[in-house]
């Protein structure tokens, strides 16, 4: 089936729309007439674009923000699964639930994705990128998804893009919920929320637990018999306090303790059926913050945070190859120099990782049409990984120190202009530089924003990058920092009285330094990766009225290496998703979301091809009382089969249904 089959709801929706915002159909967006009365839409707030809190029609950059009531509606379970709706970006997991799970932003790899919770930058000092398999929705505010190079705001690992978690924050009266979920895979989940505000004191508290079996990690399709377990606690908490002089002291906390059975693969890379394969991984995520006007325009935000998670796995001394059904021993000498069919390589894992950040950040309102921020950075990571491979690596540090200034211009609620420059020092390879410019032009009349932006970006090599030693993978401690440069162009056009939202774009990026293995040796790490990127993104957003809403996206990205001239491996040329939002009667909302995946090559040499596919999810909550509220969800309604990575396993149609019970004291 063609790509074109799948994308003709989206681009149905965009000619509709355009055509319905033509002259003489639709009135101005500067003042609604009496006669129309439209509903009030209070525009979203992003901070991660600036640090500072704007509304999204004065950001300059591509921004998309997902937000907690989003999560709830839709049912989600976990981020990864909100962020494939996401405009722009390439979403994958190796497995089912609990399994390796990465995302990745116009044209850029995993590691080029900065992820932050709660100000703590949560990117693995390892491998560079951030695992979303163990992250779930419960307590989430808002998800800010920020694309194109961010580094001069950031620092490294902004490369891509930036997506930002924030926990809720307690409002309004005390309030508490518990539910409990059963569905397909013998999974079960149950959960307890509460916030509230106290006096100068808010809360918000989250607990859950989530069960599964009966899903292989590798597809069963391929002829995995053994099923794969995931078990997952997540807990999360804001406790915040208003002082005088209007500062708030605040504190986050989010933890998870997951176990997750693996599967492997035989020496010759043929999938294989693991058996006794485990990974547990306990993650614990802490932060503080204090902000405090100084002055009628000066004001300060401290951010202190620290990340630590620490993994542990192993797979089993047995497996069986799906390509021959032959039962396959691990073996030490069965992968290195020759890799054999009938074995596997064994390994341990045993990694523990500390992420420390420090940031203080100065707003100085110069007059009403210029801000300045300026701030500095402490950056800290920590990495041990003793049983590697077999082999012994002490604890290593990279730290870096970074300095940031940038101005924000608003000239007659018209002319939008932010720059800003950074510095960054680490103790392991020395400087590096960034900076952005953006700009906008705001034409209220025709509710019109015209937008554009250059950046560069760059991302410290990692622990295992420079100190990493293994038979197959040996680090060097001279690599320098990868570096991007990024540009984009796009416009967005509200209509409707901002019941209709049409969006397009350009991007471009080229990648330079990139880490990859020497040519001659194939296995040391070296500066001489060369890509490039670029692509168009289109998106919709149309109330129709106050009960049915439609959201949809488009996103063609072209990649390519410039050494080889081939495709990056992965990347699909086509995405898009489309989701429809229904509310029939009050107690009653329904959500239909659709998401297509083009074809994409799995391998850097472009050998292995995957066709495209399209899932179609269902969700819907019913609220028999103000105190109880029965929900359900169907994902892949109509039972696609389809691999997001070669070799291993996705759900087929998958059926859940719960049961949530509320308690508002405002009912007492």
């Amino acid at each position: 089936m063609q790509w074109s089959d799948w994308c003709r709801p989206v681009v149905v929706c965009m000619v509709v729309l355009l055509w319905a915002g033509r002259p003489g159909v639709v009135a101005a967006q500067a003042e609604p007439t009496r006669e129309s009365e439209p509903v009030q839409h209070l525009e979203e707030v992003v901070v991660s674009a600036t640090k500072t809190p704007l509304p999204v029609s004065q950001v300059t950059s591509a921004v998309e923000v997902i937000t907690g009531k989003e999560l709830e509606g839709k049912r989600v379970k976990t981020v990864v699964d909100a962020l494939r709706l996401a405009q722009g970006l390439a979403v994958f997991s190796n497995g089912g639930p609990g399994s390796n799970a990465t995302v990745r932003m116009r044209g850029a790899f995993s590691r080029h994705t900065l992820v932050v919770i709660d100000g703590v930058i949560v990117n693995s000092p390892t491998s560079g990128d951030f695992n979303f398999a163990n992250l779930t929705t419960e307590n989430i505010e808002r998800i800010e998804i920020l694309r194109g190079a961010q580094s001069m705001l950031w620092g490294s690992d902004a490369v891509g893009g930036v997506i930002s978690i924030v926990t809720k924050r307690g409002g309004d009266r005390p309030t508490a919920s518990a539910y409990v979920e059963y569905g397909s895979f013998a999974t079960i989940r149950e959960g307890a929320e509460a916030s509230g505000v106290k006096g100068p004191f808010d809360f918000a508290l989250a607990v859950s637990r989530w069960d599964t079996s009966n899903f292989s990690a590798i597809n069963y399709r391929r002829g995995a018999a053994e099923r794969d377990g995931f078990h997952n606690w997540n807990a999360s908490a804001r406790l915040g306090v208003a002082l005088p002089r209007d500062t708030r002291l605040e504190l986050d906390v989010r933890w998870w303790h997951s176990l997750f059975n693996t599967d492997d693969f035989a020496g010759n890379g043929a999938p294989a059926d693991g058996f006794g394969s485990r990974q547990r991984t306990r993650t614990l995520i802490l932060s503080g913050k204090l902000e405090q006007p100084v002055t009628s325009w000066w004001s300060h935000k401290l951010t202190v945070g620290r990340g630590n998670e620490h993994i542990v796995g192993s797979n089993g001394p047995l497996a069986r190859n799906l390509d021959t059904g032959q039962l396959i021993p691990s073996d030490p000498d069965c992968g290195f120099p020759t890799p054999a069919a009938n074995c596997f390589f064994p390994f341990r894992t045993n990694i523990e990782f500390l992420n420390h950040r420090l940031e203080w950040q100065h707003n100085l309102e110069v007059t009403k049409a210029m801000l300045l921020t300026a701030g500095y950075q402490f950056r800290e990571e920590q990495g041990d990984n003793p049983d590697a491979f077999g082999g012994s690596q002490p604890n290593r540090i990279n730290s870096s120190h970074a300095g940031f200034a940038q101005a924000q211009l608003n000239l007659f609620e018209r002319l939008l202009v932010t720059s800003g420059l950074r510095q960054d020092s680490y103790n392991l390879f020395g400087d590096a530089t960034t900076y952005r410019v953006g700009g906008g032009v705001l034409i209220s009349e025709t509710g019109t924003k015209l937008r554009a932006s250059y950046s560069t970006g760059f991302r410290a090599p990692t622990l295992n990058d420079l100190f990493f030693q293994s038979p197959f993978f040996v680090g060097n401690p001279n690599l320098k920092p990868e570096k991007s440069q990024s540009w984009d162009a796009g416009i967005d056009q509200r209509l409707l009285g901002g019941r209709l939202v049409l969006s397009a774009g350009y991007f471009w990026n080229r990648f330079r330094n990139l880490v990859a293995a020497d040519p001659v040796t194939f296995i040391t790490l070296v500066n001489i990766g060369l890509a490039a990127s670029k692509g168009w993104e289109l998106g919709c957003e149309f109330e129709l009225t106050k009960q049915l809403s439609a959201r949809g996206q488009y996103t063609y990205t072209l990649t390519r290496d410039l050494h080889t001239g081939r495709r990056l491996p992965r990347w699909p040329v086509d995405q898009a998703s489309l989701g429809l939002s229904y509310q029939p009667m009050d107690p009653v909302r329904i959500n239909f979301d659709y998401r297509f995946v083009g074809a994409r090559l799995n391998n850097t040499s472009n050998t292995q091809r995957q066709g495209s596919f399209g899932v179609v999810n269902f969700a819907a909550t019913y609220d028999v009382s103000k105190r109880m509220q029965v929900f359900g969800r169907i994902d892949n309604v109509l039972d696609q089969r389809y691999e997001e990575i070669l070799f291993f396993g996705t759900p087929g149609r998958s059926v859940y249904v719960g049961l949530r019970v509320n308690y508002d004291t405002k009912e007492q």
